[in-house]
């Protein structure tokens, strides 16, 4: 069968792992994620694994948490979305205007009803003339059609004057999502759009480094639901991969602690994701989860994630005090350690009088075509100027005040990222961690804490001291990553709407955390999480801060070995698994109608019909699956059926949701070579 090399490229760090035949950990390498170019992370990492054992890979599997990450952080490629038959309110209601900017929004006349028949002719011309303004200014198109999951079909025509008018890649809704909702469908199908860009780097980078190191294996991805896609599926449908890492996170904790109730919390560099698992299998969530303060329609492990990672910004936020989040910055310690010069600038800043500038120097984030093209001369110039390395802001600010206001608008678009002070260096300053350098972290400390005194009136620090600030800061991470464990068990129990558990989780958290900070104090209530469910705490940053929180709250706490580079074991434990959903309704009594790609279909029996849409979706799930790299097949179906029975009517049928599920292992090179005689790739 030979090895399987998993890899997970996250926010901070790149893993590599080879899993042999028991599935059991061969070797393992972690390395700092490039990204401003992939391919050097990468490769560092799958170089950092026996070389001589990397032409016996015959899988490889990639988890990622960037495409997550961009929704958190809201960043993205610049797209244009066609909306057909929208109407104000419901451009409103998809939020597209604060993600994309309103003008690369276009409503064009069409789009179909409930019943799938055509509401109005769709105004080909309006979307041809929105395709050749577009065409260059954007890296993709995304479509979204009123009532387009009962008839795709102005959608489609869409895409297809898209591909001939432009060579960008184009997403439609009913290609993505099933369920009604059209504002909804019109945020994911441009999320997707907004992160091809993203992916494909992403892939390409991957390719490349395995062909020049010689492994001749199909390249897999991982979606949010744990299951696997090749390469040229997961470029169709990025959003797919949204909670990536942490769905690898789940299957790789659980092989790697050997437990199948458990309380899966992966903290990496930008995020804290959290997941409940039950009899070895975690939660599915069908309705999209809650990333960022979006949700696209896509389907997920059930995860509880909140911009909480080792390299959150710490800030000032007004009334709360210091909040750490959601932005990600690179931390003080981790750019002093790759670019030395940044320590005797944090020593200038110390000794200076405090301003908003200090502590941000700016690097190249990642590499955007689209956006590069687009930049005025003064961004352009600023964007040459950060190949010599980290600007500082605060030297910038005093020097050049053009070249500082170009890197903060660059930074809004995404092509930049700052440094700043985080919970990283805060653990560096307690000597909890030591990847990175010391010094950096405790000057950061004290420029920061001088920052919040005299600038925001906050903290009664005294001048000069570095671990004061620090602990406070280590012990708000403490109170939320313990909060939303506290929140994950409550939204399990479904019994509380999203605000009532926020609130209540806040409340116990405060109440189960008052014994780790006064283990003297008398209590009239004693609280415990979780008590016969214990924790299982992956990823880079775990170590630093999972014991004290287990320690507060009082349960039990698993970090098996490899748990750093859980993510990547995770990759390579999926199977492929595609999902295809028809709806059944009954318009009028004795009319079963099923809705297909081609438009609504009628029946006069509902078993006529039921028999169709199941034939239907299993043909299509199938398709799917063996073009997703399935090797072999097998298919499952779900109904979800709504009747009501009453006195006067009888048992009346309203609709029924039919689901074929198409799952199978994914092809591995030597199935492959036989049949191509060479690389077989995506």
């Amino acid at each position: 069968m030979g090895l399987m090399l998993g890899i997970d490229t996250g926010g901070t760090f790149t893993d590599a792992v080879l899993l042999d035949e028991r599935r059991e950990i061969a070797a393992s390498a972690k390395q700092l994620t490039t990204h401003y170019d992939l391919t050097v992370g990468i490769a560092r990492a799958i170089d950092g694994l026996p070389p001589e054992r990397l032409s016996e890979v015959s899988l490889v599997s990639l988890s990622t948490t960037l495409t997550t990450n961009s929704v958190v952080e809201g960043k993205g490629s610049p797209v244009c979305a066609l909306l057909i038959g929208y109407d104000e309110r419901q451009v409103r209601a998809s939020g597209l205007a604060e993600l994309l900017g309103p003008e690369s929004i276009v409503t064009i006349a069409g789009g179909h009803d409930a019943g799938g028949f055509e509401a109005e002719p769709l105004d080909e011309e309006a979307v041809r003339a929105a395709i050749l303004n577009w065409g260059e200014k954007v890296s993709a198109f995304a479509v979204s059609a009123t009532f387009s999951v009962r008839n795709p079909r102005h959608e489609i025509r869409a895409r297809e004057l898209v591909r001939e008018l432009s060579r960008k890649p184009v997403t439609c809704g009913h290609e993505l999502a099933s369920s009604l909702g059209a504002p909804r469908r019109a945020a994911t199908v441009a999320l997707n759009a907004r992160m091809i860009a993203h992916v494909q780097r992403l892939i390409e980078s991957v390719e490349a480094i395995l062909a020049s190191r010689g492994i001749l294996a199909p390249l897999m991805i991982v979606k949010g639901d744990g299951s696997l896609v090749n390469a040229a599926s997961a470029l169709q449908r990025p959003v797919g991969t949204v909670l990536s890492g942490p769905a690898a996170s789940v299957l790789g904790a659980c092989a790697l602690s050997g437990l199948r109730d458990a309380i899966v919390a992966d903290m990496g560099g930008t995020t804290t994701d959290i997941a409940v698992v039950r009899n070895g299998r975690p939660e599915l969530s069908f309705d999209g989860a809650l990333i960022g303060g979006w949700q696209p329609m896509i389907e997920t492990v059930r995860v509880y994630s909140i911009g909480l990672g080792g390299d959150s910004e710490v800030r000032f936020s007004g009334g709360e005090g210091i909040s750490i989040g959601p932005r990600r910055v690179v931390p003080l310690s981790l750019l002093a350690a790759e670019h030395p010069r940044v320590l005797p600038a944090l020593e200038r800043q110390a000794g200076s009088p405090a301003n908003s500038s200090q502590l941000r120097f700016a690097l190249r984030s990642q590499h955007d075509a689209a956006l590069l093209g687009r930049l005025p001369e003064d961004e352009r110039q600023a964007w040459e100027r950060l190949a010599d390395g980290p600007v500082d802001i605060e030297q910038a600010a005093a020097d050049d005040r053009r070249l500082a206001r170009a890197l903060a608008r660059l930074e809004r678009k995404g092509l930049v990222i700052y440094s700043g002070f985080t919970p990283t260096d805060a653990a560096h300053v307690l000597g909890i961690s030591s990847h990175w350098s010391a010094a950096a972290a405790v000057l950061g400390a004290r420029i920061w804490a001088r920052q919040m005194r005299r600038l925001y009136g906050f903290g009664t620090w005294p001048e000069g001291d570095a671990e004061g600030p620090s602990r406070q800061i280590f012990d708000l991470v403490i109170d939320g990553i313990s909060q939303k464990l506290v929140e994950a068990g409550l939204h399990e129990q479904n019994q509380l709407a999203a605000a009532q558990a926020d609130k209540l989780a806040r409340l116990l958290t405060a109440m189960a955390m008052e014994k780790r900070r006064d283990p003297s104090k008398p209590t009239v209530f004693s609280i415990q999480f979780a008590a016969e469910t214990p924790i299982v705490a992956v990823g880079g940053p775990a170590a630093s801060y999972y014991p004290e929180v287990a320690r507060g709250l009082r349960v039990g706490l698993y970090m098996p070995q490899f748990a750093e580079v859980a993510n990547a074991v995770g990759a390579v434990l999926g199977e492929v698994s595609q999902r295809v959903h028809l709806t059944v309704t009954q318009p009028t009594r004795g009319t079963f109608r099923v809705f297909t790609d081609d438009g609504p279909a009628d029946f006069p029996q509902l078993e006529t019909a039921v028999a169709h849409a199941r034939d239907l979706a299993a043909a299509q799930a199938e398709a799917l699956a063996r073009q997703a790299g399935a090797d072999s097949v097998r298919i499952e179906f779900e109904h979800d059926e709504n009747r009501v029975k009453d006195e006067i009517d009888g048992d009346v049928f309203f609709e029924t949701r039919i689901t074929a599920i198409a799952s199978g292992p994914p092809r591995k090179r030597a199935e492959e070579r036989g049949a191509s005689g060479g690389r077989c790739g995506p």
